[in-house]
């Protein structure tokens, strides 16, 4: 079964299917058909799936003219049609693995697509399984069902994990050139894995087994998160100092050795850095292991949307102005900048803080024109000279390149910037408070350091 698949896998007869349309899933299949392959992609949402055979696309890194093409050549369907799975000769998990309220990994979706793929697997068929999750999921949740079956991994079917490293927004990396970890339950597992990825990835990274793939996606983003969090902190410790944080980070910067640059902001946002620790750390709690690091970044990360508000309130407080009642504009409520990605974005967190404590909260986000929240739908307001000279304060969350700052400079009167992106602007007659003004600064230029 091994050299038969590798062999349709060489000659481009394998048909592939991916489990899961999304950020992950829709830019691997168009890479799979850019290199020749049939693609089959299955996602439980009809809308979804009605969008991209009519040529167009929900996701911001994925051209709707490189949808329409595949799927009029027929190299690509959507369908929402589980039997089709069964056509396929290798099948790609990409579904989302969340977290519950009690921040335990929610596997629900990993299960129902390893039930779907059990149901319709064959012998000489590849599964990888894609979703970040914990340590052991693919040789504990994924084989078994597949055993059921009576197929022999390593024999009949092929098993690998290989994670997920999508940078949406990003404009250097992108599904071809980010190298591909990956990692079979068996020598046999892997080498058809790494055969099937190095048709179309650039670089692919073998790796022992399923359960070192899976850590190294976790490593990756608990890094950043203590990282982040860590910077966070020294935020903190600027504000309480009366020092300006960027400057030393720009300072710090400069050492060739030794030092990574990580900025503050008023939170971490998207499906991976806030989420995928996480998963190492429950896991570890059920070997009687306490993670620290990976709590304690998370405490500091988690408390950011607080300090940003607290640092709003006595910014108006400043002015003689309560929270309540006060109108505040947020710019920028994707999770980082230049995408439309909202998944845990911590504008969100700011935007309910100010509501509670009484605000008029407005928003701008070019990038994102609506969304829906807990049953509230808010639209994203024009930015108009009139708007932002009737606003009590404009807070500045994700910055945007597409957003006119020096226009806000020169109509707010307060301007709330926690990611630095005014700094190089000519002063105006906004007041500007940064991450680490201090609480009671005015600054005779109009700007506050």
């Amino acid at each position: 079964m091994e050299h038969i698949l590798l062999k349709k896998i060489e000659d481009r007869a394998a048909v592939s299917a991916i489990i899961g349309l999304g950020y992950v899933g829709l830019p691997l299949a168009m890479e799979l058909c850019e290199a020749g392959f049939r693609v089959i992609g299955y996602d439980v949402s009809e809308r979804v799936t009605g969008l991209l055979m009519r040529g167009e696309s929900h996701i911001q890194d994925v051209p709707a003219e490189q949808v329409r093409k595949h799927v009029a050549s027929g190299a690509f369907i959507a369908t929402t049609d589980a039997a089709r799975l069964g056509d396929a000769d290798t099948v790609s998990i990409a579904v989302p693995t969340p977290l519950a309220k009690t921040r335990d990994p929610d596997m629900s979706y990993v299960l129902s697509a390893s039930g779907t793929v059990a149901k319709h697997a064959h012998p000489g068929m590849l599964i990888v399984l894609e979703s970040t999750t914990y340590p052991g999921t693919t040789r504990e949740l994924l084989q078994p069902r597949l055993e059921e079956r009576g197929l022999t991994v390593g024999e009949d079917v092929f098993l690998a994990f290989s994670p997920e490293r999508v940078d949406p927004g990003n404009p250097v990396y992108h599904t071809k050139n980010t190298p591909k970890v990956v990692g079979g339950i068996t020598p046999a597992c892997t080498r058809v894995a790494m055969a099937f990825y190095q048709a179309t990835i650039d670089t692919v990274v073998p790796v022992s087994s399923p359960e070192a793939a899976e850590l190294v996606k976790l490593l990756e983003n608990t890094f950043r998160s203590v990282n982040i969090g860590l910077v966070n902190e020294m935020a903190i410790v600027c504000d309480r100092l009366g020092v300006d944080v960027w400057e030393v980070i720009e300072a710090a910067a400069t050492k060739p050795f030794g030092f990574m640059k990580f900025t503050p902001g008023p939170g971490i946002g998207g499906h991976c850095i806030p989420l995928d620790p996480h998963y190492l750390a429950w896991k570890m709690r059920s070997l009687n292991y306490k993670t620290r690091f990976i709590d304690l970044a998370s405490e500091v990360n988690s408390a950011m949307p607080d300090f940003v508000v607290e640092k709003i309130a006595w910014a108006l407080n400043d002015d003689r102005k309560s929270v309540k009642g006060s109108r505040v504009l947020v710019l920028g409520v994707a999770y980082k900048r230049d995408i439309d990605d909202m998944r845990e974005s911590p504008a969100l967190d700011v935007m309910r803080l100010l509501e509670e404590r009484g605000a008029v909260v407005a928003y701008h986000d070019p990038h994102v024109p609506s969304f829906r929240e807990e049953g509230h739908e808010a639209f994203s307001v024009d930015l108009t000279d009139d708007l932002l000279g009737a606003t009590d304060a404009v807070v500045i969350v994700t910055d945007h390149k597409g957003v006119d700052y020096q226009r806000v400079l020169d109509s707010a009167p307060l301007v709330i910037d926690t990611r630095n992106a005014l700094a190089r602007l000519r002063p105006s007659k906004a007041r500007v408070v940064t991450l680490t003004s201090s609480r009671n600064a005015r600054a005779a230029n109009g700007v506050t350091a």
